[in-house]
């Protein structure tokens, strides 16, 4: 199976302090862990992606909020709201993390490789059109989607949202495509306050399963699955897009879900084995939250192993 590992390092230059929960050692954490595991570290093909384009970036986002990050960041960076904040490296990051997401676009739907997944920061799935919210400048999977959509043709794509946060900013960019289908499992009540069930969007195609906190793991699994199997039981994807927030693991800092790293691996399997049969197994995965370093990294290594042996 070929699955291809993308990263940049200008994704390190994001610099939010190492008292911010979205530090630069959440992503240091993961090639520290490959390390670990030579069969997986030899056997992926790493890549170091592009940096996405203002153009590209307007595919999802209003050019005069792009213009705003870039000259924020070349003034040596600040706070875009009290938890996002901008370094003087923070561009240069944000624009490679969107970058790989769209290499590993490419890669997929070319048939270079079957698989891909992309080791990012900042994440992106709370940033709207025009503002930036939850540490996340731009919206790496949205701009991910609506590119297939653009450049490759493709005519559907599902993003699957496990992150244990609403995807709200993904879900405001991609709502009103109806080519787009957005299922998100995720903790209620609980940042950003959005995701309510009855949120479907102006086509319908917009699943949101907000959970509470502390249930049993079979219960989140089951929830997202209904989910799933409602929003492709008469659509099939062109392309699978994960948006792979690993702070739904229990004993995150930032959340309350009870998932196991099993239980991740099992899911993604899962989602694999769908998209063999949807779209000849083209999946993209992008990092979004996971909080504890070492249990994101850890997390990482067996979404990998499964996305090279699913």
């Amino acid at each position: 199976m070929t699955v291809a590992f993308l990263s940049h390092p200008d994704c390190g230059r994001h610099d939010t302090g190492w008292e911010h929960a979205e530090h630069v050692g959440r992503l240091r954490a993961i090639p520290s862990a490959l390390k670990y595991h030579p069969a997986l570290f030899h056997v992926l093909q790493h890549r170091e992606g592009r940096h996405a384009t203002v153009n590209e970036l307007a595919l999802a986002h209003d050019r005069d909020y792009i213009e705003s990050v870039r000259t924020l960041a070349l003034a040596g960076g600040g706070r875009l709201d009290p938890d996002t904040v901008v370094s003087d490296g923070s561009w240069d990051a944000a624009t490679a993390g969107a970058g790989c997401v769209l290499d590993a676009v490419d890669l997929v739907m070319s048939g270079e490789v079957q698989r891909a997944f992309c080791a990012v920061r900042p994440p992106g799935h709370h940033a709207v059109r025009d503002r930036a919210m939850g540490f996340c400048l731009f919206g790496n999977v949205a701009i991910g989607a609506l590119y297939a959509l653009a450049q490759h043709r493709a005519e559907r794509v599902l993003i699957v949202d496990w992150d244990v946060h609403h995807g709200n900013g993904t879900q405001a960019l991609v709502e009103h495509d109806a080519r787009i289908r957005f299922v998100s499992i995720h903790q209620w009540p609980w940042y950003p306050g959005t995701g309510a069930t009855e949120e479907r969007g102006p086509h319908g195609t917009i699943w949101n399963v907000p959970m509470p906190a502390g249930r049993p793991a079979q219960e989140y699994t089951d929830a997202l699955w209904r989910a799933i199997d409602a929003a492709t039981s008469d659509w099939t994807p062109d392309l699978v897009l994960i948006s792979a927030g690993f702070d739904s693991l229990a004993n995150d800092p930032l959340g309350g879900f009870t998932w196991s790293i099993d239980d991740l691996r099992d899911i993604a399997r899962r989602l694999c084995d769908r998209a063999n049969v949807w779209c000849g197994g083209r999946v993209v995965s992008a990092l979004e939250g996971g909080y504890a370093p070492q249990q994101t990294a850890e997390a990482v290594i067996a979404h990998l192993q499964v996305l090279v042996h699913p």
